[in-house]
């Protein structure tokens, strides 16, 4: 029994939440990753346009539910979520057309762009401070729990309770389909492969014919979608407050990294590397350890850095693959 409950709070506090976060970590990665390999350069306005179109998100859900529409247990956020894509991606290509047009036309070094989104990324920031505010607001409506924790101990007579949230349940498995989508597009339609073709070869894809305006507005299509699927799933999961947007960065740049810039597959795996690292290193073992080994007496928590440490772990990891293999696990174009 005492192994069981050991695995029930490994669950509950350590493999649960990491995996939630993880699956909102690659699907941001995913949008660093796709306009890396593509534009050729690192978008450090991303977090903030997650911020946006969270913001979107969170003010059509409010419109939606003072008219009473809901989605019954799921959170309103889902049915406004489409329109809120639509104005996101509206944003992000009347900010290309007035700012990173002109920096392509010139063959800008990619560092000139990369300072251009860092330019992008504080106007945006006060964008969405005007339009929905500095507080932290909580929008998750619907069933709070698929497994509660009262339920979970009568069902099975464990001391220890797990409990699933449904909005972690959501969060993977939005992800998850997100994730299929976008290779089946990438893989399987003449747009994605129009895509794959400029980004490996951009001189090549334009003697074959491909519109590199056309592969430029999809990209940014894609990537204001995934940018505001992660942070809506993010806010419904933890909360909303614009600040956190811009910390969020780090680790997703660090999972984009990790897997190798411009690969797609790597920069999920990047994701949820970096989600779990960041979990067991800030997470306080000693319960686990006392389930397993009940006659060990821990001098402490048996945590190896406190939560407030936890960006430093995705730092670490950054500056180890940066060091070691700059190409990333799944070797992708070297930073």
């Amino acid at each position: 029994m005492d192994i069981l409950n050991a695995l029930v709070v490994f669950l509950n506090f350590v493999f649960i939440p990491a995996a939630a976060y993880g699956a909102q970590l690659a699907l941001g990665a995913l949008g660093v990753t796709l306009i890396y390999g593509i534009l050729r350069f690192s978008n450090f306005a991303h977090g903030d346009t997650m911020a946006f179109g969270t913001g979107i998100v969170i003010l059509l859900t409010w419109g939606l539910q003072s008219l009473g529409i809901s989605a019954g247990p799921l959170p309103t956020a889902l049915i406004a979520l489409p329109l809120g894509i639509a104005l996101t991606a509206l944003l992000v290509l009347g900010t290309d057309r007035a700012v990173y047009k002109f920096y392509r036309r010139q063959k800008a070094a990619p560092i000139i762009l990369v300072m251009a989104s860092v330019g992008v990324m504080f106007v945006m920031n006060g964008l969405t401070r005007i339009l929905i505010g500095v507080d932290e607001i909580r929008f998750d409506d619907g069933a709070r729990f698929l497994i509660a924790v009262r339920d979970f101990r009568e069902m099975t007579g464990l001391e220890e309770g797990l409990a699933l949230r449904s909005t972690q349940a959501l969060t993977v498995g939005v992800a998850l389909i997100v994730m299929i989508a976008l290779f089946w597009f990438l893989n399987r339609t003449k747009s994605g492969k129009a895509m794959r073709a400029y980004s490996d070869n951009e001189d090549l894809a334009l003697l074959s014919g491909i519109d590199p305006e056309r592969v430029v507005r999809l990209t940014w299509i894609i990537a204001a979608a995934l940018a505001t699927i992660a942070g809506t799933l993010y806010g419904l999961d933890k909360s909303f407050k614009a600040f956190n947007y811009f910390q969020i960065l780090l680790p997703i740049f660090a999972a984009a990294i990790v897997g190798g810039l411009g690969n797609p597959l790597g920069a999920i795996a990047g994701g949820f590397l970096v989600a779990f690292s960041e979990v067991a290193v800030t997470y306080p073992w000693v319960k686990v350890v006392g389930y397993l080994a009940p006659w060990y007496e821990p001098g402490g928590l048996m945590q190896l850095l406190g939560t407030e440490y936890k960006f430093a772990v995705s730092f670490v990891i950054l500056i180890v693959v940066l060091l070691f293999r700059p190409t990333g696990l799944f070797r992708g174009k070297s930073v």
